[in-house]
């Protein structure tokens, strides 16, 4: 998809498809009581073409809403579409985006092919809503039939996004730009988490990041077995060792032009199992298929990577990806079994399908090894986390106030949702084992999410650390008004903006 910044009157600008926000500006909490529609723009002539409509009352503006006016008169555009954003008061830069995710697949199925996008006027900050609509008609546009034999091509070919008079045009454009940026990298981390697992190995995992980082200028290394062996990643490697596919270790760096002092060095950890049968543990067959998007937390660092590289902020990123199949096999890790990590300490193998954080755990530490002094990891690590929270909210762990309250300023911008989870010390008795060091599942199933982020931080040290538990929001089973069912690619656009926040 192509999007362009349109600095001409909305009216005048053909169009196959005109998009123009309102919301409802009505303070009732009747839900029968007639809306006040008020279309998010000054253009008298958008306003003219929508006002028979809008005094019927058939049209309430309510978030993600459509209707749809045909050869509306006065307007160039062919068609008017009014997309609601919900009650005024409550109208945010993230409900835009939404919306102009909802505009975009209004489209898609109908041939319409290009559209314009109306930036709305009024209290919205107009360079945020100008990055959110590219952003919202980016990631709209994806479809994860990638392999229908008669799949029919839907793409959106281009959006213009209209620029009401008096906007700040530099600003403008650096906000459309940021927006392409992090949204096309969002939909490469979509791509990778969508290919099934015959088409994602590790290896080819490692392929396709550093063919992302030749492109971008990244420097991108990828180790397997013997480098593992020699760095110890005992617990990385026991996972691997039940498949016949080799692991992957992706580290890939990027270092700006200059870097002040005492700017933290930035490590982004990911848990990149491209199948998981749960090895010896094996899991039930129903809905196994699903679990390719288990990289999905590697996928999200390497995407994040992807758009760090071109919005140069000045602090130095490390990213890591763990990647491995987990297999039951003759060569697999058992229930019982004790293995060392890189850091030295020994886990108990309670249970084979606890795999992520066992990767993780060799990742987080390697990122120490290499500088890293602030840590953020992010795994769709446990289906505890799901039932905790649904599939509104993702889980956030954190053992620094400082690391937590950068990665909040940071969802005021990307608009993701995350909740804060505990990770305290009286947690730990959890996983003391009787044998090693620490065993590598709770002694009891309460509390998984919260288990598994204790393991992880095991391996910190005293590094600021957060930990993202992306299970319950990675792969959406349903179609919603702004996003196709499939890979989502959240926390990719938290984590870009927590590492600029420290830059």
């Amino acid at each position: 998809m192509n999007t362009e910044l349109t600095f001409t009157p909305a009216a005048s600008a053909p169009s196959e498809l005109l998009a123009v926000f309102a919301a409802d500006s009505s303070t009732s909490k009747d839900k029968d009581a007639k809306p006040e529609v008020s279309l998010l723009t000054s253009d008298e002539a958008i306003r003219k073409a929508a006002n028979f409509v809008l005094a019927t009352g058939e049209f309430r503006a309510e978030a993600n809403e459509t209707l749809l006016l045909h050869a509306p008169e006065g307007l160039a555009a062919t068609r008017l579409l009014l997309v609601g954003l919900g009650k005024a008061a409550k109208a945010d830069v993230h409900a835009v985006r939404r919306a102009a995710g909802a505009a975009v697949r209004f489209a898609k199925p109908r041939g319409i092919r290009s559209l314009s996008i109306l930036v709305p006027e009024g209290s919205l900050d107009a360079v945020q809503s100008t990055r959110a609509i590219a952003e919202g008609a980016i990631l709209a546009d994806f479809d994860s039939d990638t392999y229908r034999t008669d799949r029919k091509d839907r793409s959106i070919e281009a959006v213009s996004i209209l620029v009401p008079s008096g906007a700040h045009k530099s600003a403008i454009e650096a906000g459309h730009r940021e927006g392409v940026i992090i949204a096309e990298s969002q939909n490469f981390a979509r791509d990778l988490i969508n290919e099934p697992g015959n088409r994602m190995t590790p290896t080819i995992l490692g392929q396709r990041a550093g063919e992302m980082a030749a492109e971008y200028g990244l420097k991108c290394e990828v180790h397997s077995t013997d480098k593992l062996r020699e760095l110890k990643m005992g617990a990385f490697l026991a996972v691997a060792q039940g498949s016949d596919e080799p692991p992957a270790l992706i580290v890939i760096q990027y270092e700006p032009e200059s870097v002040k002092p005492d700017t933290p060095i930035m490590g982004l950890v990911g848990k990149g199992i491209t199948f998981d049968t749960g090895g010896i543990s094996i899991k039930p067959a129903d809905n196994m298929e699903k679990m390719k998007y288990d990289m999905a937390g590697g996928a999200a660092m390497i995407g994040a990577m992807r758009a760090i590289v071109q919005l140069k902020p000045a602090v130095k990123v490390i990213a890591i990806v763990c990647a491995a199949e987990n297999m039951p096999s003759g060569k697999a890790v058992k229930p019982g079994d004790i293995v060392f990590a890189m850091s030295g300490k020994s886990i108990e193998v309670l249970n084979t399908d606890a795999e992520g954080r066992m990767v993780l755990a060799d990742g987080l530490h390697y990122a120490r090894e290499l500088g890293a002094t602030r840590l953020i990891n992010a795994a769709t690590l446990t289906g505890a986390v799901a039932i905790a929270l649904g599939q509104i909210n993702a889980g956030v762990f954190a053992n620094d106030e400082d690391a937590y309250q950068h990665f909040t300023d940071a969802l005021k911008t990307s608009g993701e949702k995350f909740w804060r989870l505990p990770v305290e010390d009286d947690y730990r008795d959890q996983i003391r084992s009787s044998i090693a060091d620490i065993q590598n599942t709770g002694l009891t199933r309460y509390g998984g999410a919260t288990n598994a982020a204790m393991f992880l931080k095991e391996f910190v040290g005293d590094t600021p650390w957060l930990h993202l538990d992306i299970a319950g929001l990675a792969w959406q089973d349903a179609e919603k008004p702004w996003l196709a069912k499939g890979p989502t690619g959240v926390a990719l656009r938290s984590i870009v903006e927590w590492v600029r926040s420290y830059a």
